[in-house]
C-alpha cells in the first residue's frame, strides 16, 4: 500500500510532500485451511512459546548484524499485534495475509502501532513426533532466511522495530508464527528545500521530476532515504545528488548564472 498526500501551506508560501507510508508483505492474499483427514493422538511438546519467540528475534538480529544491517527492538504494540494473529491462526487453522479478513497494516494499526513501514512474514510448521524449543525456532527462522521475499523483509535496512509470536494448534498440531518488522512514523525523515534564486529549478526524487519555483519551499517527509538529484540545466553533467538526513534543510541560491546548495 503506498500513499501520497500534498498539501499547500498558504502561510509560509511552501509545499509538504509526504510520501512512502506503506506495508509490504512476502506473499499475496491467498489463504489455506489446515484440516486433519484421519485425526490420531496430537503431539503436545508443551512448549514455551514466548522463549521460542525470543529465540528468533535474537537469531533474527544475529543474521542482521551478520549482513551489516541494525539490530530491531522489540515494540510492545507490534507484540500485542503478532499475538493475537498467530493464536487467530492456531484457533482456526486458517493461514495467510489476509486469513482473519484483514491486511498487516490494518492489524498493526488496530493495536495502536502509528506505522512508516510495516512488513510482515508468516510460517507454519508441523512434526509427528514434536519439536524442541531451539529447533522450532532455528526452523522458522531458518525457513524464512532461505525464501528470499521474507529474506528481504528481514534484512530491511529502514525497520527499527520487531515482534514475533507463535501458536500452537490443539487440532491440527500445527505451530503458526508471526514476524513483524516497523518503523514508527515518529521516526520519518523530514527536511526542506529553499529556492532562493531568482529562477525556477528542477530536482528529481526517484521517478519524481518536481518544478521548485523561485521563493518556495517545500517539506519531504519520507519512510526511507532517499537521493535527491538537482537538474541545474539541459546538460546531463549538470546535476548535483544529494542524500538528506532529517532536519537537514537544502538552500538554491544562484550567483554568475551558477546555482549553488547549501545544507543548513
Amino acid at each position: 500500500m503506498f500513499l501520497q498526500a500534498w498539501m499547500r501551506d498558504l502561510t509560509c508560501i511552501g509545499w509538504i510532500l509526504s510520501v512512502a507510508i506503506f506495508s509490504q508483505v512476502v506473499e499475496n492474499h491467498e489463504t489455506e485451511v489446515v484440516t486433519v483427514k484421519a485425526k490420531g493422538e496430537i503431539v503436545n511438546d508443551r512448549l514455551d512459546l514466548s522463549e521460542v519467540a525470543r529465540l528468533i528475534i535474537r537469531q533474527t538480529n544475529d543474521f542482521r548484524q551478520s549482513e551489516k544491517r541494525s539490530i530491531v527492538k522489540v515494540a510492545p504494540k507490534l507484540t500485542d499485534t503478532v499475538q493475537e494473529f498467530a493464536a487467530y491462526m492456531a484457533r482456526t487453522n486458517r493461514y495467510g495475509h489476509s486469513a482473519d479478513g484483514e491486511h498487516p497494516d490494518d492489524r498493526a494499526k488496530k493495536h495502536g502501532y502509528d506505522y512508516c513501514i510495516i512488513s510482515e512474514n508468516i510460517a507454519y510448521e508441523y512434526s509427528s513426533v514434536g519439536f524442541k524449543q531451539d529447533e522450532l525456532a532455528k526452523g522458522l527462522t531458518e525457513g524464512w532466511k532461505h525464501s528470499p521475499g521474507h529474506r528481504k523483509n528481514m534484512l530491511d535496512p529502514d525497520v527499527t522495530e520487531t515482534a514475533v509470536a507463535v501458536a500452537w494448534s490443539s487440532e491440527t498440531g500445527h505451530y503458526y508464527a508471526v514476524q513483524m518488522f516497523g518503523r514508527p512514523k515518529s521516526m520519518m525523515i523530514e527536511f526542506k528545500i529553499t529556492n532562493e534564486s531568482e529562477v525556477a529549478v528542477q530536482y528529481q526524487i526517484g521517478d519524481r521530476k518536481l518544478p521548485l519555483p523561485p521563493g518556495l519551499i517545500r517539506t519531504h517527509q519520507v519512510c526511507r532515504p532517499v537521493e535527491v538529484k538537482f537538474i541545474w540545466s539541459d546538460s546531463a553533467n549538470d546535476v548535483q545528488v544529494v542524500k538528506p538526513e532529517t532536519g537537514n534543510q537544502l538552500v538554491i541560491t544562484r550567483e554568475n548564472d551558477k546555482f549553488q546548495l547549501k545544507r543548513e
